[in-house]
């Protein structure tokens, strides 16, 4: 069991949005324990606090967002995946405009943030959600499935009709070297034939080939080609591991998805606190059962404060 940990100063970056095309500053600076990751979207002379949960999670269309009394942050998944995956457990994360910065459209760039900035240890024990019994989320051929494992870890399987793609699979033990080194660089894709669809509905604004790899029925449009020979598949688990952080805790189980997405991996999310009886609570003192566990109804981390 290990300290929860922060970032031992505030480091930020600018970009665009990818689906606004909006600019935005990210700010990101040291949060007290048990604050979790919490955003503050600072809109003229008002900050609106909303914290990175399940329950303050809105709908929207190719990436995940979340909202507080109208207030919303969206393609929240690289910047928390970076968070996560450097075992980053209390954080603010603060932006002037209503989505992320896209930057490379993976989470190397915040992933160098976090390195600048520093990896503090704190004085309290991080807990975990342990899975006890399996919990699946089916749609069709698409499922996303979490069973009982000793150390966390993601399988995911995709598959597209396109000649690079086709069918891949990718297992990733989950750890910060590892994240660092083979997940945080693959970038979000997309194919060329979709893009003035996604303009029509006022998505992907702000994609360019500097943030996003375009495959035509060709190849790659990218002059500069591919970070890995199964980048898609890769980015696919770092948008898994963004949106589970709304888990709240980091998981020691295994999750399995076949073609899933970005509204599957967050229903995974809802069955997990809803399956109250499918997992415990591993504190630094005790596992607590989820169903006698303030936890499990979304109470067992403060509220966080805008006192920074």
């Amino acid at each position: 069991m290990r300290f929860q940990q922060t970032i031992g100063s505030p480091v930020s970056c600018s970009g665009v949005g990818l689906h606004s095309g909006q600019p935005v500053t990210l700010t990101l600076r040291p949060a007290p324990p048990n604050t979790g990751i919490a955003f503050i979207y600072r809109h003229g002379s008002e900050d609106t606090l909303i914290p990175a949960s399940i329950s303050n999670k809105v709908p929207t269309e190719l990436c995940t967002a979340i909202s507080v009394n109208g207030h919303q942050v969206k393609t929240i998944e690289h910047l928390l995946a970076a968070l996560v995956g450097m075992e980053i457990d209390n954080v603010y994360a603060e932006v002037n405009a209503g989505e992320v910065p896209v930057l490379d459209g993976s989470s190397s760039p915040f992933v160098r943030l976090i390195r600048a900035a520093g990896v503090i240890p704190q004085t309290r024990r991080q807990s975990y959600v342990k899975i006890m019994q399996p919990i699946e989320v089916v749609d069709g051929s698409k499922r996303v499935r979490i069973e009982p494992s000793s150390t966390p870890k993601i399988t995911y399987s995709i598959h597209y009709d396109h000649p690079l793609i086709q069918t891949q699979s990718y297992t990733y033990t989950c750890s910060a070297q590892a994240f660092e080194q083979d997940i945080a660089q693959a970038r979000t894709f997309g194919f060329l034939h979709e893009v003035e669809a996604l303009w029509s509905r006022g998505l992907g604004k702000g994609g360019t080939l500097d943030n996003t790899i375009v495959l035509s029925k060709e190849g790659v449009v990218n002059e500069s080609g591919l970070r890995f020979s199964n980048e898609f598949v890769r980015h696919k688990v770092l948008d898994l591991i963004g949106d589970i952080a709304l888990l709240g805790f980091p998981f020691i189980g295994h999750i399995v998805a076949e073609r899933s997405g970005h509204a599957m991996h967050t229903k995974l999310v809802e069955q997990i606190l809803l399956q109250r009886d499918k997992w415990a609570l591993i504190t630094g003192e005790h596992a607590v059962a989820a169903s006698e566990s303030r936890a499990s109804l979304g109470l067992l981390r403060p509220a966080p404060s805008l006192a920074i």
